[in-house]
């Protein structure tokens, strides 16, 4: 056990909306009886990208002891898609663009990497 940073889910304020799993690109998270939870605590990098998209701030970061981070076996995790993740912007999909979390207008929404220099520079 190491001491390290982690991503912690508060069961009360999560509503099982599933919106923390497609960006974590490890599979820590998965719905377990209706409520996000981080599985496998190996998988969890503690880069807390499942943070911005929490609709209702269920999802923070702490330090604490866990399990050493496992890069291979995170490496080895299938990746989760979620279709409602959307650019903002232009509409596109997971499917064709690397799309980012940001905080925009107060609000937690997803921009590609082709609107992000927009968005930035105006």
């Amino acid at each position: 056990m190491v001491n390290r940073t982690m991503v912690k889910i508060d069961e009360e304020k999560c509503t099982g909306c599933g919106k923390c799993i497609a960006p974590c690109a490890e599979g820590a998270i998965e719905l377990v009886d209706g409520k996000a939870k981080v599985v496998s605590e190996e998988l969890c990098d503690g880069m807390g990208f499942c943070i911005g998209v929490c609709p209702v701030g269920a999802i923070t970061v702490e330090q604490r002891q866990a399990l050493e981070f496992n890069p291979e076996k995170a490496e080895a995790q299938p990746k989760k898609t979620d279709s409602s993740i959307q650019c903002f912007k232009c509409g596109c999909g997971e499917d064709n663009a690397y799309l980012l979390p940001v905080r925009h207008g107060m609000e937690s929404l997803w921009v590609c990497t082709r609107c992000l220099p927009q968005l930035i520079h105006g």
